[in-house]
């Protein structure tokens, strides 16, 4: 007489936890084994293990084992500031249209629900998205980027005089749309810590955040509130990024700094995070950015710069992924 107990209790030992529905009888064990996140040796190495010990403790030569695998959980980090005016949407743009040049498929959300500006630094202009059984379809907004945001439904200039609740209903609409697939979601936080941010840490669980500030002692001062409320709520932060840091005069080529330098990167080492780059004040980054054409896409300084900061993030998204992934694969 099989032990069904003891089976359960084997199996679950050899797939570290991932073993499920196991079933025995005196004919043969069946069971599904969950390989999500796994690499496809680690799958057939826990499957060998699982075959062998349970063979040796059953006595059965029939062992069934089908392979389950969940769909995988798109990365999403998010892009703060703690306070409007600070380069943020900017940022997140130009670091989403980076990203899609290194061939990484990245949707890009617009959660700033009340001053949504992603369609104007993306050039969507009045596109407005389809639907597709009851979800949103994202518009094509830079090779390998999509885009949403609330600025492609309503009507141009219309207020979203909307209370928290609504607001945040209408930005799950965008976050849990039809976005195909994807390797890594952006979303442009609209600026505060408020009900919004709120939402977004309790319902999507962030990967991780970007910090945006100038070195304006003001905005470092609403840049660690947002950190904070990060802290508070277990989303790691991935970077600070110091933005129009220095201003060169497209006339006489002098270089300033008008609202200084440097202090952005002091305050990560300070706090212990990454620096993650500094991105001056140019007229040419304005006027990209008014003609919805963000110089990430264009071969050139800005282009190297924004690719930089891609990289990085880039890097750390895949370090934290790898680190959910290795738990068997780990195992001596």
């Amino acid at each position: 007489m099989i032990d069904l107990d003891a089976v359960k209790a084997e199996a679950d030992r050899l797939s570290l936890g991932r073993s499920a529905a196991v079933r025995a009888d005196d004919q043969r064990v069946s069971l599904v084994l969950d390989v999500t996140g796994l690499a496809g040796a680690d799958q057939d190495r826990i499957e060998t293990e699982l075959r062998a010990g349970l063979r040796a403790l059953t006595g059965l030569a029939e062992i069934r084992i089908a392979r389950s695998q969940e769909k995988p959980d798109v990365p999403i980090i998010v892009i703060g500031s703690g306070k409007g005016g600070v380069g943020k949407s900017t940022l997140a743009a130009n670091l989403a249209v980076a990203l899609g040049a290194q061939g990484k498929r990245i949707a890009l959300v617009d959660a700033d629900i009340y001053g949504p500006s992603q369609p104007t630094l993306m050039g969507t202009g009045t596109a407005k998205p389809d639907t597709r059984d009851k979800k949103l379809v994202p518009i094509a907004a830079a090779p390998n980027v999509a885009m949403l945001s609330i600025g492609q439904i309503v009507a141009p200039g219309q207020a979203v005089a909307w209370r928290g609740p609504m607001a945040g209903n209408a930005l799950t609409q965008l976050v849990d749309a039809d976005w195909g697939a994807i390797d890594l979601m952006i979303l442009d936080l609209p600026p505060g810590t408020g009900d919004l941010q709120l939402s977004i840490i309790q319902r999507h669980r962030p990967l991780g955040a970007v910090i945006v500030s100038t070195p304006q002692d003001l905005a470092l001062i609403d840049a660690r509130r947002a950190i904070s409320l990060f802290d508070q709520t277990d989303v790691p932060v991935i970077g600070m990024i110091e933005n129009m840091a220095g201003f060169q005069c497209p006339h006489c080529g002098q270089a300033s700094d008008p609202f200084g330098s440097g202090p952005v990167e002091v305050e990560a080492a300070r706090i212990g995070v990454a620096f993650l780059g500094r991105v001056p004040l140019t007229l040419a980054l304005r006027e990209a950015s008014d003609a919805g054409k963000p110089p990430a896409g264009t071969p050139g300084a800005l282009a190297d710069l924004f690719g930089d900061i891609a990289g990085r993030v880039e890097n750390w998204v895949d370090d934290r992924k790898t680190q959910k992934d290795t738990k068997y694969a780990a195992r001596p």
